[in-house]
């Protein structure tokens, strides 16, 4: 994997809210390449959680209680930005599995390869890949002093 001195990867383990985690299990793993590393909930009950990989990025699902996702407010509350080893080959799958692209791939001027999608509930995701080792201050960024 390329370096990029504008684009650290270092993990961040973001909830993500859903109306049903088992259908989220279910998209996240065909659109997205997700795989499910553990789910939870009452014995007997509804699935109220789950954790998920996909190469080195960790997510946990977590059942809406009281929540409202970005597609029932209509507006997105953030983005997830995940890297992945070969994302024009994730750009095809996320496409042929219906995702809703909102951002074609593209090279960034801070030297991403990337594209911008939204999940069935409105979740706003990023994929992204290094394709250039760029320094903040060669796009136009303010390196803070330290």
């Amino acid at each position: 994997m390329v370096a990029n001195r504008s684009v650290p990867t270092d993990s961040i383990l973001p909830h993500i809210v859903y109306q049903s985690v088992p259908d989220a299990l279910a998209w996240l793993t065909k659109a997205f390449g997700f795989t499910e590393h553990y789910r939870y909930g009452e014995p007997g009950g509804p699935v109220n959680g789950a954790q998920m990989y996909l190469g080195n990025a960790c997510i946990m699902l977590t059942k809406a209680q009281g929540q409202a996702t970005p597609a029932q407010l209509g507006y997105g509350t953030q983005s997830l930005t995940v890297f992945v080893d070969d994302v024009d080959a994730h750009f095809a799958r996320a496409k042929s599995a219906g995702a809703k692209i909102v951002e074609d791939l593209h090279e960034t001027a801070y030297g991403e390869r990337q594209y911008g999608v939204e999940d069935f509930e409105g979740h706003h995701w990023l994929f992204s890949q290094h394709a250039r080792d760029v320094s903040p201050d060669e796009w136009g960024a303010t390196l803070a002093k330290h």
